[in-house]
Protein backbone atom coordinates (compact mmCIF):
# COMPACT_ATOMS: atom_id res chain seq x y z
CA UNK A 1 0.00 0.00 0.00
CA UNK A 2 1.18 3.58 -0.41
CA UNK A 3 2.02 6.54 2.11
CA UNK A 4 -0.62 8.99 2.56
CA UNK A 5 0.36 12.52 4.02
CA UNK A 6 -1.19 13.53 7.44
CA UNK A 7 -4.23 14.21 7.65
CA UNK A 8 -3.89 16.38 10.38
CA UNK A 9 -1.67 15.62 13.62
CA UNK A 10 -4.19 13.97 15.33
CA UNK A 11 -4.00 10.82 12.95
CA UNK A 12 -1.35 9.46 10.23
CA UNK A 13 -2.64 6.81 7.56
CA UNK A 14 -0.81 3.97 6.62
CA UNK A 15 -2.64 3.14 3.44
CA UNK A 16 -4.42 4.08 0.89
CA UNK A 17 -4.83 5.64 -2.40
CA UNK A 18 -1.87 7.48 -3.36
CA UNK A 19 1.77 8.02 -2.52
CA UNK A 20 1.97 11.58 -3.34
CA UNK A 21 5.02 10.85 -5.98
CA UNK A 22 6.53 14.38 -7.05
CA UNK A 23 8.30 12.90 -9.87
CA UNK A 24 5.93 14.34 -12.34
CA UNK A 25 6.49 14.34 -16.33
CA UNK A 26 5.06 16.15 -18.71
CA UNK A 27 2.92 14.75 -20.61
CA UNK A 28 2.39 16.14 -24.60
CA UNK A 29 0.00 18.25 -25.37
CA UNK A 30 -4.27 16.31 -26.07
CA UNK A 31 -5.51 18.99 -26.26
CA UNK A 32 -5.68 19.49 -30.01
CA UNK A 33 -6.67 15.65 -30.41
CA UNK A 34 -9.62 14.52 -31.79
CA UNK A 35 -11.94 13.15 -29.26
CA UNK A 36 -12.54 9.29 -29.26
CA UNK A 37 -16.70 8.35 -28.85
CA UNK A 38 -17.29 5.44 -27.28
CA UNK A 39 -20.07 3.68 -28.74
CA UNK A 40 -23.49 2.77 -27.09
CA UNK A 41 -23.82 -0.84 -26.25
CA UNK A 42 -26.83 -2.55 -25.44
CA UNK A 43 -28.77 1.02 -24.90
CA UNK A 44 -25.68 1.82 -22.12
CA UNK A 45 -23.31 5.18 -22.48
CA UNK A 46 -19.78 6.16 -21.06
CA UNK A 47 -18.29 9.03 -19.38
CA UNK A 48 -15.06 9.35 -18.56
CA UNK A 49 -14.22 11.41 -14.71
CA UNK A 50 -10.54 11.93 -13.24
CA UNK A 51 -11.16 13.27 -9.50
CA UNK A 52 -7.99 12.47 -7.07
CA UNK A 53 -8.51 8.77 -5.89
CA UNK A 54 -10.23 6.32 -8.22
CA UNK A 55 -11.56 4.05 -5.02
CA UNK A 56 -13.38 7.47 -3.73
CA UNK A 57 -14.63 8.26 -7.87
CA UNK A 58 -15.75 4.97 -8.67
CA UNK A 59 -17.89 5.02 -5.08
CA UNK A 60 -19.95 8.27 -5.46
CA UNK A 61 -21.02 7.63 -9.26
CA UNK A 62 -21.92 3.82 -8.29
CA UNK A 63 -24.48 5.43 -5.79
CA UNK A 64 -26.18 7.56 -8.45
CA UNK A 65 -29.35 6.32 -10.19
CA UNK A 66 -29.08 5.27 -13.88
CA UNK A 67 -25.43 4.38 -13.33
CA UNK A 68 -24.67 0.66 -14.11
CA UNK A 69 -21.19 0.02 -12.40
CA UNK A 70 -18.50 2.58 -12.22
CA UNK A 71 -14.76 1.31 -13.52
CA UNK A 72 -11.40 2.21 -12.36
CA UNK A 73 -8.52 2.64 -14.04
CA UNK A 74 -6.29 5.38 -15.92
CA UNK A 75 -6.56 7.72 -18.60
CA UNK A 76 -5.33 11.40 -20.21
CA UNK A 77 -2.17 10.41 -20.35
CA UNK A 78 0.21 9.08 -23.47
CA UNK A 79 1.40 5.39 -22.06
CA UNK A 80 0.07 2.47 -22.92
CA UNK A 81 -1.11 -0.72 -21.18
CA UNK A 82 -0.13 1.52 -17.88
CA UNK A 83 -0.17 -0.09 -14.73
CA UNK A 84 -0.93 0.82 -11.27
CA UNK A 85 2.78 1.44 -10.41
CA UNK A 86 3.61 2.57 -13.34
CA UNK A 87 0.79 5.72 -13.18
CA UNK A 88 1.92 6.01 -9.12
CA UNK A 89 5.49 7.26 -10.81
CA UNK A 90 3.79 10.28 -12.10
CA UNK A 91 5.33 10.12 -15.25
CA UNK A 92 2.81 7.96 -17.53
CA UNK A 93 0.86 10.99 -18.20
CA UNK A 94 -2.28 9.33 -16.84
CA UNK A 95 -4.72 10.34 -13.81
CA UNK A 96 -6.40 7.59 -12.10
CA UNK A 97 -9.96 8.44 -14.15
CA UNK A 98 -13.02 6.22 -13.88
CA UNK A 99 -15.65 4.72 -16.50
CA UNK A 100 -19.01 5.16 -15.67
CA UNK A 101 -21.41 3.15 -17.90
CA UNK A 102 -25.20 4.93 -17.55
CA UNK A 103 -28.42 4.76 -18.72
CA UNK A 104 -29.03 7.76 -20.63
CA UNK A 105 -32.53 7.31 -20.74
CA UNK A 106 -32.44 7.32 -16.44
CA UNK A 107 -29.90 10.03 -16.38
CA UNK A 108 -28.02 12.66 -18.85
CA UNK A 109 -24.58 13.56 -19.27
CA UNK A 110 -25.05 17.24 -17.86
CA UNK A 111 -26.12 15.27 -14.56
CA UNK A 112 -22.81 13.15 -14.48
CA UNK A 113 -20.96 16.46 -14.86
CA UNK A 114 -22.81 17.73 -11.80
CA UNK A 115 -22.15 14.83 -9.88
CA UNK A 116 -18.68 14.70 -11.13
CA UNK A 117 -18.41 18.46 -9.42
CA UNK A 118 -20.69 18.32 -6.57
CA UNK A 119 -18.29 15.33 -5.03
CA UNK A 120 -14.40 17.03 -5.30
CA UNK A 121 -12.91 20.42 -4.48
CA UNK A 122 -12.89 21.69 -8.51
CA UNK A 123 -10.07 24.08 -7.29
CA UNK A 124 -7.80 22.10 -5.95
CA UNK A 125 -4.73 21.72 -8.11
CA UNK A 126 -2.85 18.17 -8.91
CA UNK A 127 -4.40 16.66 -6.67
CA UNK A 128 -7.50 15.80 -4.79
CA UNK A 129 -8.01 15.70 -0.90
CA UNK A 130 -4.66 14.07 0.20
CA UNK A 131 -3.54 12.55 -2.90
CA UNK A 132 -1.28 14.91 -4.38
CA UNK A 133 0.76 14.59 -7.40
CA UNK A 134 -0.14 14.81 -11.55
CA UNK A 135 -2.21 10.64 -11.22
CA UNK A 136 -4.56 12.86 -8.70
CA UNK A 137 -5.14 15.43 -11.23
CA UNK A 138 -9.03 16.21 -11.69
CA UNK A 139 -9.94 15.94 -15.68
CA UNK A 140 -13.07 15.37 -17.34
CA UNK A 141 -13.20 13.67 -20.70
CA UNK A 142 -15.09 14.74 -23.28
CA UNK A 143 -16.28 12.66 -26.12
CA UNK A 144 -18.12 15.06 -28.41
CA UNK A 145 -18.24 18.75 -28.77
CA UNK A 146 -21.64 18.85 -27.55
CA UNK A 147 -20.06 17.14 -23.79
CA UNK A 148 -17.30 19.97 -24.42
CA UNK A 149 -19.61 22.78 -24.53
CA UNK A 150 -22.20 21.31 -21.29
CA UNK A 151 -18.57 21.14 -19.46
CA UNK A 152 -17.60 24.86 -20.26
CA UNK A 153 -21.11 26.04 -19.64
CA UNK A 154 -20.61 24.01 -15.69
CA UNK A 155 -17.55 25.85 -15.34
CA UNK A 156 -18.38 28.71 -15.98
CA UNK A 157 -21.70 28.54 -13.65
CA UNK A 158 -19.24 26.78 -10.98
CA UNK A 159 -16.34 29.80 -11.63
CA UNK A 160 -18.88 32.36 -9.80
CA UNK A 161 -18.83 30.28 -6.74
CA UNK A 162 -15.25 29.87 -5.67
CA UNK A 163 -12.53 32.82 -5.22
CA UNK A 164 -10.11 30.31 -6.69
CA UNK A 165 -9.38 29.39 -10.20
CA UNK A 166 -11.22 26.55 -11.66
CA UNK A 167 -8.50 23.85 -12.11
CA UNK A 168 -10.29 21.01 -13.92
CA UNK A 169 -8.83 20.06 -17.13
CA UNK A 170 -10.89 19.31 -19.93
CA UNK A 171 -9.91 17.04 -22.51
CA UNK A 172 -10.63 14.89 -25.50
CA UNK A 173 -11.12 11.70 -24.63
CA UNK A 174 -8.77 9.56 -26.06
CA UNK A 175 -8.19 5.71 -24.22
CA UNK A 176 -9.24 4.46 -21.01
CA UNK A 177 -7.30 1.69 -19.31
CA UNK A 178 -8.79 -0.51 -16.49
CA UNK A 179 -7.32 -0.77 -13.44
CA UNK A 180 -5.86 -3.54 -11.88
CA UNK A 181 -9.17 -5.96 -10.82
CA UNK A 182 -8.29 -5.57 -6.60
CA UNK A 183 -8.98 -2.00 -7.44
CA UNK A 184 -12.57 -2.50 -8.61
CA UNK A 185 -15.17 -2.01 -5.49
CA UNK A 186 -12.31 -1.25 -3.38
CA UNK A 187 -14.99 1.07 -1.69
CA UNK A 188 -17.48 -1.55 -1.09
CA UNK A 189 -15.20 -4.52 -0.04
CA UNK A 190 -12.60 -2.79 1.87
CA UNK A 191 -14.92 -0.49 4.56
CA UNK A 192 -12.60 -0.81 7.13
CA UNK A 193 -9.77 0.12 4.91
CA UNK A 194 -8.17 3.31 7.14
CA UNK A 195 -7.90 5.71 4.12
CA UNK A 196 -11.94 4.02 3.24
CA UNK A 197 -13.19 5.40 6.42
CA UNK A 198 -11.04 8.17 6.61
CA UNK A 199 -11.28 9.59 3.32
CA UNK A 200 -13.63 7.95 0.85
CA UNK A 201 -16.45 7.16 3.60
CA UNK A 202 -16.76 10.95 4.50
CA UNK A 203 -16.74 12.31 0.77
CA UNK A 204 -19.09 9.65 -0.18
CA UNK A 205 -21.19 10.95 3.03
CA UNK A 206 -20.74 14.62 1.80
CA UNK A 207 -21.88 14.23 -2.01
CA UNK A 208 -25.15 12.37 -0.33
CA UNK A 209 -26.32 14.51 1.76
CA UNK A 210 -25.73 17.39 -1.61
CA UNK A 211 -27.31 15.17 -4.03
CA UNK A 212 -29.74 12.67 -2.21
CA UNK A 213 -32.55 12.68 -5.04
CA UNK A 214 -30.10 11.20 -7.78
CA UNK A 215 -28.73 8.61 -5.02
CA UNK A 216 -30.07 4.95 -5.97
CA UNK A 217 -32.68 3.43 -3.22
CA UNK A 218 -29.97 0.99 -1.96
CA UNK A 219 -27.69 4.10 -1.07
CA UNK A 220 -29.53 6.01 1.22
Amino acid sequence: MKLLVALSILFTFTTGCGNNSEKNEIRPDLADADPVEVPAQDGLKRAYFASGCFWCVEAVFESVKGVKEAVSGYSGGHTKNPTYEESNTGRTGHAEAVEVIYDPEVIDYATLVDVYFGSMDPTQKNGQGPDMGSQYRSIILFQNREQEQVIEQKIKELANQYEKAISVEVLPFQKFWKAEDYHQDYERLHPNDPYIRNVSIPRIEKFKKKFPHLLKESSH
